[in-house]
This record gives structure tokens, sequence and C-alpha cells, in this order.
């Protein structure tokens, strides 16, 4: 009998995505991840916390996309101009990417875990070890990211040509949790999710947590909730957070 094994997931097989194209009403609907955050713009915090760990970084936002560029990584905008939610954000990411998996982020969330992307990448090479089927490592896309307001990579190499029956048997996504509940947009995705993804948002289903549990997603325990703490109101821009860690 074999048993195969899948490969670890490396920092250099992810792409970081920084969720930013949100309609923010409860900021009244300003650019939440461009406000003034202890001295820089709340987007630049999120992106601080995770460029260390992945190979690549996008920024997906619907609005001031010069403002974003500047911050240091490549933008990419949802395929509608209706502010479809945060999983319109992780489609144009797993589209744009030119690596395996894709790990999201909010830009509202300043003080997210160091640890995000190694913790939910042990997490699911694991379960991808341990479910039936295997696959080779693809590693990353040959071709670059496109640059901003450029649309995604394509061609035979992309995630959806690599999607298979065994691959789709494994789990394809994990995202984390603490004891207040789950977190689902800090999540890391497996690139073959994008087409399935797109037709989830044809056939008008938003809600991200319900996604992933139909994908095996893999639910990670944090621990501790501070990491998590985001920015909902311009009151929190100007407070000090107990959250911290």
């Amino acid at each position: 009998m074999t048993t195969s094994t899948a490969p670890t997931i490396l920092r250099s097989d992810m792409t970081g995505l920084i969720l930013a194209g949100g309609r923010a009403r409860r900021m009244g609907g300003r650019d939440k991840g461009l406000q003034p955050f202890a001295g820089r713009p709340l987007a630049a915090h999120a992106i601080e916390r995770l460029r260390p760990q992945v190979g690549a970084l996008l920024i997906s936002a619907n609005r001031n996309h010069d403002a974003y560029a500047a911050l240091g990584a490549p933008v990419v905008s949802d395929a509608t101009q209706d502010f479809a939610g945060p999983l319109a954000g992780m489609l144009a990411g797993l589209r744009a990417a030119c690596t395996e998996y894709v790990l999201t982020v909010p830009c509202d969330s300043p003080y997210l875990p160091e640890d995000l992307g190694a913790r939910l990448g042990l997490a699911l090479s694991a379960a991808r070890s341990a479910a039936p089927g295997s696959l080779p490592h693809k590693g990353p896309h040959k071709g670059p990211h496109k640059g901003p307001h450029e649309g995604p990579h394509e061609g035979p190499d992309t995630a959806e040509a690599g999607a298979s029956g065994s691959e789709t048997e494994r789990p394809r996504a994990a995202y984390a949790a603490t004891a207040q509940g789950p977190h689902p947009v800090f999540a890391l995705l497996h690139r073959s999710l994008a087409d399935d993804l797109a037709a989830t948002l044809a056939g008008g289903e938003h809600r991200v947590r319900a996604w992933l549990s139909r994908h095996k997603a893999i639910q990670v325990n944090f621990g501790d909730e501070r990491p998590f703490y985001n920015v909902n109101t311009l009151d929190d821009l100007h407070t000090d957070s107990p959250h911290a860690p």
C-alpha cells in the first residue's frame, strides 16, 4: 500500500492578499484601508505584518488604486463594481496570484498574527497528507504578476488547469479561529478553488464561512483573540486598542 504525502507549504508558495475592497459602511463609506491609524494608513500595518510571511503580496481594492499601489504591492480589483464583499476580493487574488496558495487577511487588523501563514500552512499540509489522493506540488506560476489595474494571469498553468478529481477530494483551505469564534477571512486558499468561487458568487452566495465549509476547510485554533482585533469605526482609529498584543 502506498501512502502519499503532500509537500510542506512554504512561504514562497504563498501570495499574501490584503482585502481592502469593501464599502466600510460603519466608517461612513470612507476607504477604510487608507484611514490613518497610529501615524500610517491602516492597510500599511497589515502589509507590514503579512509581507515577511509570504513570497509575494497583492492588495484587493475597488477605489483609490494609486494610493494603495503606493503602499508597495500590486492592486487587483473585483470583476464587478458592486462591492460584492470579501469573497469577490479573494477571487480576484486567486486569479492574479502566481503561487500555489493565497493567504488572505482584512485590511483593518493591524495586529494580525505574525505566524498566520506558517500555522495555517502547517495545518493544511498535514490535512492534505492525511486525505486520500495526492498530486505533485506544482510550484509557482511561471508568469509574472500583472501590474495595478491589469487583469489576472491566464494560460494553461492556471489554478483551474491544475484541479482534478483527486485534488478536489482533499482539503484546499484553512482558516483561523479562537475561543471567541471563527475568523474566516484569515484564510489560506489553494488556487484551484478559483472556478468554484466564481460560480459561487454568480449564484448569489457571499458568505465566506459558508463557502469554506463546502471545501473541507481546516479550522486552526490560534487561542489568543487579540491579534484578530479589527478597526471598524472612526472612533476606533483614534483609540488605543486594549487588544494590542
